[in-house]
């Protein structure tokens, strides 16, 4: 995975109403990751951008905020989601590092992929 850029992904600046905005701020994000020795990929659309870092580690972006899952309620059988504002994409590149320090712990690389990292 690296980092993306706008021409990257095919967009400029003149590109549909606030799309290079929310895409501009999934990059920001992804260059903290980075900083982190995090990969991800960006994949974006339809308003939203989605930052693939890990197995179970999915960052939605809609410009505004950041929002990850982080567990499981099983009383109320619902999904846990952790968000931070969007303007502060160092903290919330730390906060989901935590997060993928704790899958990296229970799905490592499988043996295959991990025999084929450089």
């Amino acid at each position: 995975m690296q980092e993306s850029t706008l021409a990257d992904v095919g967009l400029d600046s003149e590109d549909a109403d606030g799309q290079d905005d929310v895409l501009n701020t999934a990059v920001q994000l992804q260059g903290e990751l980075g900083r982190l020795e995090i990969a991800s990929d960006i994949h974006d659309g339809y308003g939203l951008a989605l930052l693939s870092v890990w197995v179970g580690l999915v960052v939605w972006c809609d410009g505004g905020r950041f929002w990850w899952r982080t567990g499981w309620d099983p009383r109320r059988q619902r999904v846990i989601y952790a968000w931070h504002p969007s303007a502060d994409p160092a903290r919330a590149a730390r906060r989901i590092a935590l997060r993928y320090v704790q899958l990296r712990a229970s799905h490592p690389l499988s043996t295959m992929i991990a025999g084929a990292q450089p």
